[in-house]
């Protein structure tokens, strides 16, 4: 059987001269339409775990007959010819097919690449370690039991729905890869409070598991009414409120935390300051700005790991201007 290769891969590879290729993907819609002069044709749109595409079939093509019995929602392999459109994101196809993957295909495709899959588990893994060596037992516990209880919920969680780690699981690489940054800043700036910051990052986008989820089995991330009407900073807060609760009325761990110092109202404090203000401007969404060294720290590690996996996805699709400087303004930056 050959390989398939993601849509990323695609788009890397493709070039002026078609290439053949193998896909597997998730149809997430299927609709027909018309030119300006008239002429039906349909636009497929498909996605895996870290990429979506768009495919027009015209009625002149030999496939369009078949686009009508494709269903939305089900995992297809396409196998052709197929050459990158000048949008950087439709897909130009010649002489393709299409099948319905199998069970243990579809799981593949769910999980990514690969490459994907190794840097997710890498990631997730540095994030428990991360946790587990938090040195306040109130943080600790709080970052322990979230992970315990949310822990599969936070693996298909994006980020962002566009511009960062838009993608299946695309909040536990930002989260990891912040935890990282916020490790070495900690070294350069020992005024800062390593576990505050640490816990700080694994929390700070908590609410988007409920804004950015996807569905279990797919690549869909449907809006909800909590995400629409509340968004991702209150629900933040109050999952840490919940959660805090919850350990400080577990006696097991919670014993001696009354002799702690700082208290623990006040670490708590802290840590709602750093999810409330992480945006760091009233402009851009943030009820408050930083105004505690670690909240700051946070606003800025959060931004530019965001900027660095807009440039690493902007080189991908972004036409050159000259050689090696590229179009990056497509992307928002």
């Amino acid at each position: 059987m050959s390989s398939a290769v993601s849509i990323r891969e695609l788009k890397q590879n493709a070039g002026p001269v078609p290439m053949h290729e193998v896909l597997h993907v998730q149809l997430e819609t299927c609709r027909e339409k018309t030119t300006k002069t008239g002429n039906p044709f349909y636009e497929l749109r498909f996605a895996d775990a870290e990429e979506s595409l768009i495919l027009r079939v015209w009625d002149n093509s030999p496939m369009f007959p078949t686009c009508s019995q494709l269903q939305g929602k089900t995992f297809y392999e396409l196998k052709g010819e197929f050459g990158l459109g000048n949008d950087g994101k439709s897909v130009d196809a010649k002489k393709w097919e299409v099948r319905a993957l199998e069970e243990h295909e579809t799981e593949m495709v769910l999980a990514g690449s690969e490459e994907l899959r190794r840097k997710q588990a890498a990631d997730y893994q540095f994030i428990e370690t991360t946790i587990d060596g938090v040195s306040d037992p109130r943080l600790k516990a709080l970052g322990t039991k979230f992970l315990a209880d949310f822990g599969a919920r936070f693996r298909r969680t994006g980020a962002a729905r566009d511009y960062h780690h838009a993608r299946r699981g695309g909040l536990v690489e930002h989260v990891a890869q912040m935890m990282r940054s916020a490790v070495q800043i900690c070294v350069a700036y020992d005024n800062l409070n390593r576990d505050l910051l640490v816990t700080g990052v694994l929390f700070h986008d908590v609410g988007k598991l409920w804004e950015n989820a996807y569905v279990e089995k797919g690549f869909t991330m449907p809006f909800t009414e909590v995400s629409e009407l509340i968004g991702h900073i209150p629900m933040g807060m109050e999952i840490v409120n919940k959660l805090w609760r919850e350990v400080s009325e577990d006696t097991a761990l919670s014993n001696g935390w009354e002799q702690l110092e700082p208290t623990s109202g006040r670490v708590r404090l802290h840590l709602l300051h750093m999810i409330a203000s992480h945006h760091g401007e009233l402009a851009f969404g943030s009820p408050l700005v930083p105004k505690t060294p670690e909240a700051q720290a946070l606003h800025y590690i959060d931004n530019l790991d965001a900027k660095m996996e807009m440039f690493d996805r902007g080189y991908v699709v972004s036409p050159e201007l000259a050689k090696n400087v590229y179009e990056l303004s497509l992307i928002h930056i």
